[in-house]
């Protein structure tokens, strides 16, 4: 596998002067080079772009790159990976792609809302490439697929195990910045909680504020926020917060109460394998089968495009239940599963916004 490193990839970016004067000043240059990679992209590659806090997050990044994993073992593309860089511009994002596309990899894959502005720029000029955009649905085209979750139907049946583990009857949220799509995490949360104990209370905090997304990286942040709800009285903590969010799992692990992942089993993931037995359970996107299923679909030549959703009703957002001792609450399991086939039944309407 080909992965752009951080420090590579400042590299990159401090070639960005002379491939934005090929992009702004040349067109016709930019233009021609990218149809005769595209016309010679015959070799099986695909790339994924990797948002804040990049690959290691042990959450969504990491989500994504097990995608890309399971399509390199099953049919034999060669993956191509890049790496963020700490306050990058859009135009940082749109050089990253384009020097994707431009070496052949299809499909190429941003993980991540804020790759939506760069993707609408680079599909335009590599056609013949088939972009994926995680998170987003602002930007289309014909060669452009929108890997959508409903994030909030998994964050209610959080909510639910939340309200039902609480001995406090306070639980915490914490978002890495304060967007649309994590006030998904938490509205679906509240919800959750509220309608299994109208009497609990729920602490929500965000990290950043847009324009920083810096907030998705900051795991002192995290666990900063984290010690906050729970000297609030916090006993069951949620983070929707990708790196930072390991941060709030360590002061909730130490503080002997429950915390609960996202994106990723994070109960699974080696790097917060000391603080394991404390993740209650995590809200998971099936992340790696959207990156797989859209690089299949093009090495079967009939790619993917436009909104392709996952819901709980097709298991694409759901609860994991790896933790043993999640499995032995039998009151909470099936407040969960009841959620669960309600909404699933649409007798539960889940809120996309607090």
């Amino acid at each position: 596998m080909r992965r752009i490193t951080r420090i590579a990839t400042v590299g990159i970016a401090s070639a960005a002067l002379a491939l934005s004067a090929t992009a702004c000043g040349g067109k016709k240059s930019s233009d021609s080079s990218a149809s005769s990679s595209e016309s010679a992209a015959g070799s099986k590659s695909a790339a994924i772009a990797y948002d804040i806090g990049g690959r290691g997050d042990q959450s969504f990044n990491d989500a994504a790159f097990a995608g890309l994993e399971k399509a390199e073992k099953d049919l034999k593309v060669k993956g191509a990976e890049a790496e963020p860089t700490e306050g990058e511009s859009e135009a940082d994002k749109v050089q990253r792609l384009t020097e994707l596309a431009r070496k052949g990899n299809n499909p190429v894959i941003g993980v991540g809302f804020a790759y939506a502005p760069a993707i609408k720029k680079v599909a335009e000029k590599f056609p013949k490439t088939t972009f994926g955009l995680i998170d987003d649905t602002s930007v289309t085209g014909p060669n452009i697929a929108n890997l959508v979750f409903n994030e909030e139907q998994g964050s209610y049946l959080a909510g639910v195990a939340a309200a039902k583990a609480s001995k406090t009857g306070t639980v915490g949220f914490i978002g890495g910045v304060e967007v649309p799509l994590i006030k998904k995490f938490e509205a679906g949360f509240t919800q959750g909680v509220k309608d299994t104990n109208p009497n609990a209370k729920v602490l929500s905090a965000y990290l950043t504020q847009p324009p920083d997304f810096s907030g998705f990286a900051k795991p002192d942040l995290g666990k900063a926020t984290a010690k906050g709800q729970l000297d609030g009285g916090a006993d069951v903590i949620y983070s929707a917060a990708g790196l930072a969010g390991s941060g709030a799992i360590e002061a909730t692990a130490n503080a002997g109460k429950w915390a609960i992942g996202v994106d990723s089993d994070q109960y699974n993931q080696a790097g917060l394998s000391k603080y394991k037995d404390k993740i209650l359970t995590s809200v998971t996107k099936d992340v790696p089968d959207a990156v797989y299923n859209l690089i299949k679909s093009v090495e079967d030549g009939k790619p993917q495009t436009g909104e392709i959703r996952y819901g709980l009703d097709k298991d694409g957002v759901g609860l994991a239940d790896s933790n043993p001792a999640y499995k032995q609450m039998a009151d909470v399991t099936a407040a969960v599963e009841k959620a669960k086939a309600d909404i699933i039944a649409k007798k539960i309407t889940v809120k996309t916004a607090p």
